[in-house]
């Protein structure tokens, strides 16, 4: 037989792009349109329907950048379409291949009864199946007018990411606005056709089913009568049928289809836009279950479902009626899909006490999965985490993003600092935003790593980002790919199911150790620098607020501040989403951060500053409060006292210009150029400057990553670089005890304070930088006479380890990388901490002296600021303070200590007397993390801590209050059954715990 094959696909390409789709809608009439454009913010809905509205036709312009307008549109259906399917199409001004990215709309009825979402694919609204005709219809679409950011150039700066700079010129041309009849039979066989069409294109050229497929698509196309396409679709839909009917093979792989819209709870669009985005798509969602019994949808981020039952109502009702039903599914079990790198322990632990907290109390559901497909990379801290919230599974789809190695498998238990594994599952499909398109399908089969040993695979089905969710067409092609020869089998499940399926087919899967780091959108560590600083001072202002609080509220009946407390946490939470945090959102959503943190610092030391003074009472004792874990110029952690006498600091000039800083602990060398090049740890005699070079060193480099401005930064950076060494000032700081120095470059100033601490073993580097370079990466480096294959950067509870050297690509590929409170690096008997108050990108080189002495120089350098201008064009503009501590001789535990401390400045305040810690410790190594009131009011005394520095550990736990008794509890203060009440003996509870092992007790008052 001769090929034929690309004339009857090109043939089909033709005829369903320009006859079969178009006869979907056969008839239509023009429906009347009317606009209110609402003149500032969103509106309530009943403001927006009962406006004045003026007509307006198809074709005119309209929606100012971030505004709202409210179209009316009424019509008749005409009397000789009775008996038919009849739909509004309303299309706002739609580019079909952006979904979410652009003008969205919510259609009500008259009485504010919302009907569904519109977006780019998903533009019509049914009106009657079948009609009677001369029904009278009266819809109102509340329509947001959202610019296009990233646009036909990605990456191109725009001032269309702020309200403030946007402009009001008109972004879209309505289109279309029309009554029409639903053909469903040549809607089915557009579905026939591109299913079979797209598995068609996936099968192998030699493959007997693809030349089946194509005969009957073959017979189908000339059934089909092109000048009556609806009289003959079913002529055509006929000879489809045997092929659609062929069954799977026993051994396809097989897809659990969960219906899906990964919303950014903001990222191109402001938090308030989000609101209305998560509305519009659970209406859809509602709507689409409705509509199709076999169809699941999955939501995570209960933040996200509290939006929807604080801003509407009626849509709330829905998805209420949906969740009790089991098909509208809560998932993930936190408050956002946090960045998972930066936030603290503390913050990583509330996002599922707050998450899980919400979906038990509205709809009685305990999720066993965490829920993160976009977040980029994770923390070797979280599976334990995940487990002590009491879940057990974890998915994600962003590691196959990686740039240079692809990641080993696709389900795999992940094993976490302490030893906790999680059950984990990346969809080999390789998108959260599957369509069920043919290649989708094609490329899961393909992909999946655990073939042999596995044959489950997860789709996340449903446009996502900027939400709209599943697809009447999507739901339509997987019913074709329940059980379709050539393809993978597709079942709509709950994740729960799924993850079920897979555990039992495959309950000893491969495991992986350490952090699941993602090799590409590493800058997101350091890109906006005020959202990063706001969001680590919350996280402790909200620790000393949790501590003073409960202190005081145990001591002196102060009023714990319960709901304060909780909405604060709420709100530092949601900014912990992975494109705020980040900093990859645009300016409007860091504007906002950067008040909103001002705003809740304000609030935080006033419930701090209250609960102190109740502490301290009425007296002229000077006291310093303390709320690290630990002991701080002999002032007891979580207590306050007279603090101890430290000693002094001197300064002293050298004969070269530059200054001598000795506090009999360390003496540092300074040198003219303001740079410091020597660091000696008096005790030991020990160097920490490597010979020849110079800490303190500012160093420059030009940062145009090739794409995802605010995500990357791209390993060639390094090519290029400015080490900032001449100075316009380098004198004795105010104090007399320390150097300041002042630098400019380019647009930028630096003004700097090198001071050491009387009595500390520290160099303090206080940073002011008035930044205004663009496309700039700035880092603080500090070169080190160390030589060590590994470091030691702290993560949630605890640190992990990663290599100083190269050997292969999957450590060259971390170049770039989070810490928290500290980096440590260490030789057998001496080490060096780096702290920070603030920063979360570094990295550490090593290289071998060619001159001199032949040792090695480990280089650890902290990321202070970038310049990208997308999608904030101004991004990191302004002035920024940072602190940093260089800790020579410190071991894990200094850097543990010194890493608290300097986030958690100590407090004066003159009172009566010695305030007792609540809850103490007799084990430096063992950090307590929290310690505050149970969450549902009971008074009991709740503490968290683990082991912090990698070793096992014996302490002892003594509560300043009596206490009645001890429970073991999840991270949510519920008792964990298969965990014995610890024994208390006079308010003492005995604690052992395994390397990083976290714990929570709940102590009850007696």
């Amino acid at each position: 037989m001769h090929d034929d094959r690309t004339l009857v696909e090109a043939r089909l390409r033709r005829v369903l792009d320009e006859r079969v789709r178009p006869a979907v809608h056969p008839e239509s009439v023009p429906l009347e349109v009317a606009v209110w454009h609402a003149p500032g913010e969103p509106v309530p809905v009943t403001e927006g329907l009962a406006a004045d509205v003026e007509p307006v036709t198809v074709g005119s312009r309209w929606g100012a950048p971030w505004g709202t307008s409210w179209f009316r549109v009424t019509g008749t259906v005409p009397k000789e379409w009775a008996g038919k399917t009849v739909e509004a199409i309303l299309d706002l001004g739609f580019d079909e291949n952006m979904p979410g990215f652009q003008c969205e709309g919510l259609v009500y009825r008259p009485d504010g009864t919302p009907v569904k979402g519109l977006n780019p694919r998903n533009q019509w609204v049914r009106i009657g199946a079948p009609v009677q005709g001369g029904e009278e219809v009266r819809l109102h679409v509340e329509a947001a007018s959202n610019p296009v950011v990233m646009g036909p150039r990605p990456f191109t700066p725009t001032p269309l990411g702020d309200l403030e700079t946007a402009g009001r010129d008109p972004q879209y041309t309505l289109t279309r606005m029309d009554l029409a009849v639903l053909d469903e039979t040549v809607w089915h066989l557009v579905t026939d056709l591109e299913v079979l069409g797209e598995l068609m294109a996936e099968l192998p050229v030699d493959s007997p089913r693809r030349w089946e497929i194509l005969r009957a698509v073959e017979r189908a196309l000339d059934a089909l009568d092109l000048q009556d396409v609806g009289g003959t679709a079913e002529r055509a839909r006929a000879c489809l049928a045997d092929v659609l009917a062929a069954p799977a093979v026993p051994s396809a792989h097989r897809i659990s289809a969960v219906g899906h819209a990964h919303i950014d709870s903001a990222w191109l669009w402001p938090l308030r836009e989000t609101v209305r985005k998560v509305a519009r798509t659970a209406a859809n969602m509602t709507a689409l279950l409705d509509d199709e019994p076999e169809f699941v949808f999955a939501m995570s981020q209960a933040q996200q479902w509290a939006w929807v039952k604080e801003h509407r109502p009626e849509v709330w009702a829905r998805v209420k009626k949906a969740v009790a039903d089991g098909r509208f599914v809560p998932a993930g079990g936190m408050w956002v899909e946090s960045d998972t790198n930066m936030p603290g322990s503390e913050a990583m632990a509330r996002q599922f006490v707050h998450g899980k907290r919400f979906f038990l109390d509205e709809f009685g559901v305990d999720n066993d999965e965490a829920w993160l497909p976009d977040t980029f990379g994770f923390a070797a801290g979280l599976p334990q985490i995940i487990k002590a919230a009491g879940s057990r599974y974890l998915l994600t789809q962003k590691i196959s993003w990686s740039r240079t190695n692809s990641f080993p498998h696709h389900t795999f238990r992940w094993e976490g600092i302490d030893g906790t594994r999680i059950y984990t599952h990346f969809p080999p499909v390789d998108t959260y935003n599957c369509s069920m398109h043919g290649a989708e399908i094609a490329h899961a089969v393909r992909n999946f790593k655990d073939k042999g040993t596995a044959r489950h695979s997860l789709a996340p089905t449903g446009w996502g980002d900027g939400g709209g969710g599943t697809t009447r067409e999507m739901v339509a092609k997987a019913a074709r790919l329940r059980d379709l020869e050539g393809s993978a089998t597709v079942t709509w499940e709950t994740p729960s199911a799924f993850f079920a399926k897979a555990e039992a087919e495959n309950p000893e899967p491969p495991v992986w150790v350490g952090e699941l780091y993602l090799e590409l959108h590493r800058a997101t560590l350091t890109s906006q620098a005020g959202t990063k600083q706001g969001n680590r001072r919350s996280e402790h202002l909200l620790r000393e607020a949790e501590l003073w609080a409960a202190t005081a509220a145990v001591r002196t009946g102060f009023p714990y501040p319960y709901a304060d407390l909780d909405r604060i946490w709420k709100t530092v939470l949601l900014h912990q989403f992975h494109d705020i945090l980040p900093g990859s959102s645009i300016a409007w959503v860091h504007r906002e951060a950067r008040a909103t943190y001002a705003r809740i610092a304000d609030e935080l030391n006033g419930i701090v500053d209250a609960a102190q003074r109740a502490l301290a009472g009425e007296g002229t004792v000077p006291l310093l409060f303390n709320a690290a874990p630990h002991t701080r110029a002999g002032v007891p952690a979580g207590g306050a006292r007279a603090a101890e006498a430290s000693g002094r600091t001197t300064r002293a000039g050298r004969p070269d210009g530059g200054h001598v800083l000795d506090n009999g602990l360390l003496r540092v060398g300074v040198d003219p150029r303001g740079l410091v090049d020597s660091v000696l740890d008096v005790a030991t005699g020990r160097e920490t400057i490597a010979p020849g070079r110079t800490g303190n060193l500012l160093q420059l480099h030009q940062d145009l990553p090739n794409m995802w401005d605010a995500w990357d930064v791209d390993e060639f950076y390094r090519n290029t670089v400015t080490d900032l060494t001449d100075a316009d000032e380098v004198t004795a700081g105010d104090d007399g005890a320390s150097v300041r120095i002042v630098r400019t470059f380019g647009g930028s100033r630096v003004t700097q304070v090198l001071s050491l601490p009387p009595g500390e073993k520290r160099l303090v580097v206080d940073t002011e930088v008035d930044w205004h370079e663009t496309e700039k990466f700035l880092k603080l480096a500090f070169p080190l006479d160390l030589h060590t294959d590994r470091y030691a950067s702290e993560t949630q509870f605890g640190h992990f380890f990663r290599p100083t050297h190269t050997n292969t690509s999957w450590e060259a590929a971390k170049f770039e990388a989070c810490n928290h409170r500290f980096v440590h690096l260490q030789e057998p008997d001496w080490g060096v901490a780096l702290v920070n108050d603030g920063t979360y990108g570094h990295d550490v080189t090593r290289a071998v002296r060619t001159d001199g002495d032949g040792g090695t120089t480990t280089t650890v350098r902290a990321s202070l600021l970038r310049a990208p201008r997308f999608p904030d064009p101004e991004t990191d503009q302004g002035v920024h303070r940072f602190r940093h501590a260089l800790v020579p001789g410190a071991s894990i535990g200094d850097a543990v200590r010194e890493g608290w401390r300097i986030n958690l400045p100590e407090r004066r305040l003159d009172g009566a007397g010695e305030v007792t810690p609540l809850v103490s410790v007799d084990r430096d190594s063992v950090v307590v993390t929290a310690v505050k009131l149970a969450d549902d009011g009971s008074g009991d005394v709740v503490v968290r801590f683990h082991e912090a520095h990698g070793a096992r550990a014996d302490a002892t736990l003594t509560a300043g209050f009596p206490v009645a008794g001890v429970e073991v509890t999840d991270l949510l203060e519920r008792p964990l059954a298969d965990t014995a009440p610890p024994a208390v003996d006079d308010g003492r509870v005995a604690v052992r715990l395994r390397p990083f092992e976290l714990r929570t007790l709940r102590l009850r008052r007696a």
